[in-house]
């Protein structure tokens, strides 16, 4: 199968390479605006936040395959946020939202919700893999030096379970490769693997 991935992360590139799954990036140009789809609305809880995201991300990549004349293949979207209780935990914008984020996180149980679509031919398969990551209690120390890994910059919820963040983490319920970024699990019965 060869698809194309609406997505910059290496991460999910890595995920997509584990199902042997053929892939062309299909990434967005400068014109773009493909920021503002990841802003919230106000009192949007996390699981529609998610699901809404996912869908304007298929539509915006659908978009640009129609404008770029490139051949019809199924593309595959995701999104990934993390939740503290109806709290949404997006990219940290500075180094000071990183450190509230991680202060909030730690000794706390959070979601981790990852929506995964794809779209071909104006149809679209979603599916939304819900997991629960508890935090051990960090000290100021621990934040501190997570803070000038950097690391945890440009990620949902400030931090990399596949980094060195799996220091923090004392439990997970749920599927490791969606607090990644893209569960495999669901991806596979979308593409039908």
């Amino acid at each position: 199968m060869h698809i194309y991935l609406a997505s910059q992360s290496p991460r999910r590139q890595e995920l997509l390479q584990q199902l042997h799954v053929e892939f062309d990036l299909l990434l967005p140009d400068a014109s773009e605006d493909t920021e503002s789809v990841e802003a919230g609305l106000p009192n949007e809880r996390p699981l529609s936040y998610v699901k809404r995201v996912v869908r304007a991300k298929a539509q915006l990549a659908l978009q640009r395959l129609h404008k770029r004349n490139l051949p019809i293949r199924p593309i595959l979207v995701a999104d990934t946020t993390v939740a503290l209780s109806r709290q949404i935990f997006g990219k940290p914008s500075s180094p000071a939202e990183h450190r509230q984020m991680l202060q909030a996180l730690s000794g706390k149980t959070h979601r981790v919700i990852t929506g995964v679509a794809v779209v071909c031919a104006e149809q679209m398969k979603e599916a939304v893999n819900i997991s629960h990551v508890t935090f051990a209690t960090l000290t100021r120390g621990q934040i501190q030096r997570y803070l000038d890994s950097k690391e945890g910059q440009g990620k949902a919820g400030g931090y990399a379970i596949q980094g060195v963040a799996a220091a923090f983490i004392t439990h997970l319920s749920g599927s490791y490769s969606g607090v990644v970024g893209l569960p495999l699990a669901e991806t596979a019965q979308l593409l039908k693997l």
